[in-house]
């Protein structure tokens, strides 16, 4: 009688001995993680600090279109527009009216919120190709809005806004690039979180649902179009706060920066990263910002067809992107004798 409980406590299940090292794993790779995000602005060079900026900036916005095409099943191709939207807020209320860049962030998210809302009510009528057609036309139209002459004395038409990177608070001793790193990772860390939760929560179950099957989830009582345009709205509202963070690092803002090349750089880092997955969307901002880099440094003449090389090599070997390789690996590690 006493054997098999002996057996029970001595020797537990390989699975569950995987799940407890797995955890660890996490854990450890979390830790090491946020040590080497934390030694960035003291280690490296100003340059590399600013590209790490942004690549964490095109993270977030890539955030916020895979909240809307991966969770919620919504597509687009227009998020350049609100890109450009929260850049512009931050620019204009820094540059006209004085305004501290740390409340234009909250400004910036308040009206690409808005404006995303309220392009999502009539774009529920869309649905696949016809939607993404859409988002098309908005992504073409808003830059060539910002240099009309209707709204020039604000946006300042072709020549754009610049502005003055902002020096790190309370007498900190570290250089603009080192504040605008910190100050950026902080905003992330925070917007990353509420993502997760939202997911998580009853929402983003509602969200899920309307992506995977829209006529059951209206028979469960969900309201899809309230929620579809308000996903948009959130949508809208990240990649806003990352188009903000963006005018503040670079210190400059022109409608030419804000083309629909900007948006198809968003949807490819989404791909790479991995579609539903929101710790994929920080490898999807690296592998846009950095990996074309990489190719210029093979052949400037053939920087283009070098980085479409990469990138087909990319989706062949990672059909599901950088999330769904490391759910296959983490599948494999956690069978029972490995």
């Amino acid at each position: 009688m006493h054997a098999p409980v002996a057996e029970k406590h001595l020797a537990p299940p390989q699975a569950q001995i995987g799940g407890i090292a797995l955890s660890r794993w996490k854990l450890i790779l979390l830790a090491a993680g946020f040590a080497v995000a934390l030694a960035v602005p003291f280690v490296l060079k100003n340059f590399y600090i600013f590209q790490i900026t942004l690549a964490i900036i095109y993270a977030i916005a890539i955030l916020g279109l895979n909240l809307l095409t991966g969770f919620n099943g919504q597509f687009s191709l227009g998020h350049s527009a609100f890109y450009a939207i929260g850049a512009y807020t931050a620019a204009i209320m820094m540059d006209g009216f004085d305004v501290n860049y740390v409340l234009t962030l909250p400004a910036a998210a308040l009206v690409c919120f808005v404006f995303g809302f309220l392009f999502g009510l009539p774009a529920l009528r869309l649905e696949g190709i016809y939607l993404a057609l859409a988002t098309f036309a908005l992504a073409i139209a808003i830059p060539q809005i910002l240099k009309s002459t209707l709204v020039e004395h604000w946006t300042g038409g072709v020549q754009g806004i610049s502005l003055i990177k902002p020096d790190a608070p309370f007498g900190l001793p570290l250089n603009s690039d080192q504040w605008l790193y910190l100050f950026t990772a902080i905003v992330a860390i925070v917007m990353y979180a509420c993502a997760a939760n939202l997911i998580r929560s009853r929402t983003g179950r509602a969200l899920i649902a309307i992506r995977d099957h829209p006529v059951a989830a209206s028979a469960m009582g969900i309201n899809v179009a309230l929620y579809k345009s308000l996903t948009f709205g959130v949508s809208a509202l990240y990649t806003g706060v990352a188009g903000a963070l963006g005018a503040i690092a670079i210190a400059f803002v022109a409608p030419d920066s804000f083309t629909f090349q900007l948006a198809i750089v968003l949807f490819v880092g989404l791909v790479v990263g991995g579609v539903t997955s929101i710790p994929g969307t920080i490898l999807g901002g690296f592998f846009v910002l950095f990996v074309p880099n990489i190719a210029e440094s093979f052949s400037k003449g053939l920087a283009g067809a070098v980085y479409g090389v990469i990138l087909l090599l990319v989706i062949y070997l990672m059909p599901t992107g950088a999330a769904g390789l490391g759910r296959l690996m983490t599948a494999r590690l956690a069978k029972p004798g490995r």
